[in-house]
């Protein structure tokens, strides 16, 4: 079932360390993000369903609502345990796992500081950052130091979508997965573009999950205004816009059906497509069937690529176990 012989680099996986299943739990929530169980984890069961599913290394994160249900003094406490968590992980398996160290936001004091320890003491290979913070979007000026300073270490970003503030309002009582998702995702790049955040740090290297959400559908439209005057801030032209949507890199988690590959494909350089799949909150079944959607709808050049080579250029750590 899914055996892929270049070995594949899983960009977007999660993990659920004892240390976070404990505080979700201590918290009451059994479900997160309209509905959605809170999926059992283990270093074990990732590593038996990689090797069913032929992917080499996985790349784990924090899957909303990350740190966000606790109050503000309490976050970087439990982030620091966590970012501990995943970096031991590492430590005992280097070819089979990498890690994205999550950040205590909003206090922008303890996430510079949470940085420096993660890439200096930790040695991790990137952040996650939710698609808002409490309401805050990501182009908002409250996160203008993060971005510097993760642009500074030429970093690479995660970026993972979380309920947004109005949930209750707009979700149709559905779970956030369905729609608010790929649409939060949606509105916080186009916040980050709009605002110039991407265009004024070059060196960050920006990993968008699932397609790019509404992105690839939305891509002209978001480029057109930026022809409207009276919207400021807003990209110098409509050519900077395509150029920082063509920029920034795209995960095919759940994503690999036809219709979401095409719209992807006419607007992401195939060597800015990877895989991921966003396992455990999605179940090994429907990370199969991702797969095979992949390998029916890519050349075997292309799914090589996007199996692996593609992340091998953007994680040279991983480049460098292979040889």
């Amino acid at each position: 079932m899914g055996v892929c012989p270049c070995g594949r680099i899983d960009v977007h996986q999660h993990f659920l360390p004892p240390v976070y299943a404990e505080a979700l739990n201590r918290a009451g929530l059994r479900t997160v993000d309209g509905g959605m169980p809170v999926p059992a984890w283990s270093e074990a069961a990732a590593l038996e369903m990689m090797d069913r599913q032929g992917i080499e290394t996985a790349m784990v994160s924090l899957s909303s609502p990350s740190a966000h249900f606790l109050p503000l003094a309490e976050r970087p406490g439990l982030v620091r345990e966590i970012n501990e968590a995943g970096a031991a992980l590492v430590r005992a398996h280097p070819v089979r796992f990498g890690f994205f160290a999550t950040l205590p936001l909003p206090d922008i004091d303890a996430a510079l500081a949470e940085i420096a320890y993660a890439f200096d003491k930790l040695g991790v290979d990137g952040v996650i950052l939710e698609t808002n913070v409490d309401g805050h979007y990501l182009g908002t000026e409250l996160f203008t130091p993060i971005f510097a300073e993760l642009n500074r270490r030429k970093a690479t970003v995660f970026l993972h979508p979380t309920s947004p503030a109005c949930f209750d309002a707009v979700a149709l009582g559905r779970p956030a997965p369905l729609l608010e998702f790929p649409l939060d995702t949606t509105r916080t790049v186009t916040d980050l573009i709009y605002n110039r955040t991407l265009q004024t740090c070059p060196d960050l290297k920006v990993i968008v999950p699932h397609a790019g959400g509404a992105l690839p559908s939305l891509a002209a439209r978001i480029a057109a205004f930026a022809n409207l005057p009276f919207i400021t801030p807003r990209p110098v032209s409509e050519q900077e816009a395509f150029e920082a949507l063509q920029g920034l890199y795209y995960d095919v988690a759940l994503s690999g059906h036809p219709v979401s590959l095409a719209v992807l494909r006419a607007l992401a350089p195939l060597d800015h497509i990877l895989f991921g799949s966003d396992w455990p909150f999605t179940p090994e079944m429907g990370v199969a069937r991702n797969i095979a959607q992949l390998e029916a709808g890519l050349t075997p050049d292309d799914l090589r690529a996007v199996a692996r080579e593609n992340a091998e250029r953007l994680f040279p750590r991983l480049a460098a176990l292979g040889q």
